[in-house]
């Protein structure tokens, strides 16, 4: 069997340059000069020669003999060491390991990033110089576990940075063994929860702000219930106008979910209240660019769809004539200034009223005044009604509106 023999950087080797030629040559063994050979079938594998001459009795040359030591292996154990080692430096998460007396033995970039120590400062020293104080206990049980041979899952826990400031990880840690399968040490894995804690706050805030949203709807939907049972005269009708107030309390409440419940401009509210009623074109709006606050939205959003709906029956929303003008202002300064918005209606048919102690009149002159600690009054005219509203706008608008 012959080879092609190669050398270390992949050129192929003359006859007289192969290592059994030299010791021959220069009557010399030769040592550590790795090469490569190609196999008759085509393959290659890495070697280490070991040639070595054979003299006579009287010390002359007479040959020489050699052996091949195959590097497959070694070189794949190297190539596994490197690309292993490749990866704990350039992983994101802190990889330390550490002896059986808490020592560290190696310190990656991610433990550098984490922790604000270089493998220079931290290699050498004991890993509890990471273990704030209320904390010491852990370390002990860690240990007594890895002695066993146990891997200690994942758990959630705090450690000290360079700078003194604390920070919550999660916690991987694994026995680490010799070549006999004894444990030396452990490695640790450090994940930084900063960002999952924070959410994990945000979430429970949000989930308590949800329920004190959604136990106010359920106030506002329990007095709307009681409202109208007073004032229907069947069953059907109680169905029909709880299920039209619920739906209009649906529209606002759409409009604060797709604003993160930040509030709604009065001419949004407006439009997707008076969206379901015919001729809401001939709505007029005119004002400054306000966003009403989440709680006016819910009140006012009530109060434009019984105006809508007393307009569909009896006004103008009813036929082919008038109009109806929304306006809005703000007057004074300071904490002082005051919020104005009227519905007026005009040139409609001649005026129904919106029913003296009706469910709409209790919302316009009562319920949604108050829920923004403001006045409303309701006037019938020949051809239209007109609503007043007057609050504090503080009471009405979104917090970054009343500060500007």
């Amino acid at each position: 069997m012959t080879f092609k023999l190669f050398s270390a950087d992949g050129k192929e080797l003359p006859h007289d340059e192969c290592p059994m030629a030299i010791a021959l040559k220069e009557n010399r063994p030769v040592r550590n000069q790795q090469a490569v050979a190609q196999r008759p079938d085509g393959s290659f594998f890495p070697f280490l020669p070991y040639p070595t001459p054979l003299r006579d009795e009287h010390g002359a040359l007479i040959g020489a003999v050699n052996m091949l030591l195959d590097l497959t292996d070694r070189q794949r154990a190297e190539e596994t060491r490197q690309h292993l080692s490749a990866i704990v430096e350039s992983s994101f998460d802190a990889i330390v390991s550490k002896d059986l007396n808490t020592i560290i033995k190696s310190w990656n970039h991610g433990a550098e990033r984490l922790f604000g120590y270089t493998a220079d400062e931290a290699i050498g020293r004991s890993v509890t110089m990471l273990i704030p104080e209320d904390h010491q206990d852990e370390e002990p049980r860690i240990l007594q576990r890895i002695r066993r041979g146990e891997r200690v899952e994942p758990f959630e826990t705090t450690r000290l940075r360079k700078d003194g400031s604390l920070v919550p990880v999660s916690l991987t840690i694994s026995p680490v063994r010799n070549a006999t399968g004894q444990i030396t040490g452990a490695s640790k894995i450090a994940r930084d929860i900063t960002s999952a804690k924070e959410n994990e706050y945000r979430i429970r805030m949000l989930m308590r702000e949800v329920n004190h949203r959604v136990k106010n709807q359920y106030s506002v939907i329990l007095s709307m219930i009681r409202e109208t049972n007073k004032r229907s005269e069947t069953p059907k009708h109680f169905e029909t106008q709880v299920r039209e107030r619920i739906m209009a309390l649906s529209r606002s409440h759409d409009l604060l979910v797709s604003a993160d419940w930040k509030g709604a401009t009065i001419s949004d509210l407006l439009a997707a209240q008076v969206e379901p009623f015919p001729r809401g074109d001939v709505i007029e709006m005119s004002g400054p660019s306000l966003v009403l606050s989440p709680n006016a939205v819910q009140y006012l959003g009530i109060a434009f769809h019984e105006l809508a709906t007393n307009s569909a029956k009896y006004g103008v929303l009813s036929g082919d004539k008038g109009r109806i003008s929304v306006t809005w202002g703000i007057t004074g300064s300071g904490a002082s200034r005051l919020f104005h918005l009227t519905w007026a209606e005009s040139d409609g048919p001649q005026v129904q009223t919106v029913g003296q102690g009706g469910f709409g009149t209790v919302v316009l002159k009562r319920v949604a005044p108050a829920a923004v600690s403001g006045q409303g009054i309701l006037e019938h005219g020949p051809h239209g009604i007109t609503w007043s509203l007057e609050a504090p706008l503080v009471s009405v608008a979104a917090s970054a509106d009343h500060e500007a």
